[in-house]
């Protein structure tokens, strides 16, 4: 038995806002469910988030830091194509880092922080267990 993939959920105030967020990103919409929609999934490559809507007023919840760590082949090229959208900037570049990437991070519409960030010993194929030790 393999594991084949992950999808990270996001709670958020608006599916449809969202969806437009991420759709800017460059990620497809799988379609919504619910009239007005209270859930969807996007996807980008072999990345995809479901997007759900939150169900109390209450603050949504956000992670210490990052809800999504996305790794991406050249995060100069992405951070580049994203600073041309109209969206809230993203962060400078950092690098290099301790953990082995160099990244940045874009803020959703709900305070979700999502990195983006390139190995600075890609391992070849699926799996980091190559990779552990390294730094």
């Amino acid at each position: 038995m393999q594991t084949l993939r992950s999808m990270a959920v996001l709670q958020v105030r608006s599916v449809a806002r969202s969806v437009a967020f991420y759709e800017a990103l460059g990620f497809a919409s799988h379609g919504g469910w619910g009239d007005p929609p209270l859930f969807a999934i996007v996807q980008r490559g072999d990345v995809t988030i479901a997007l759900d809507k939150a169900r109390a007023d209450d603050p949504i919840p956000l992670n210490q830091w990052w809800a999504v760590y996305i790794y991406v082949d050249d995060a100069k090229a992405l951070r580049e194509e994203f600073a041309t959208l109209e969206l809230r900037q993203p962060t400078e570049m950092h690098f290099p880092q301790h953990y082995g990437c160099i990244d940045f991070d874009v803020v959703d519409p709900d305070g979700h922080r999502i990195a983006f960030g390139q190995s600075l010993h890609p391992v070849p194929g699926p799996g980091l267990n190559e990779d552990r030790g390294r730094g």
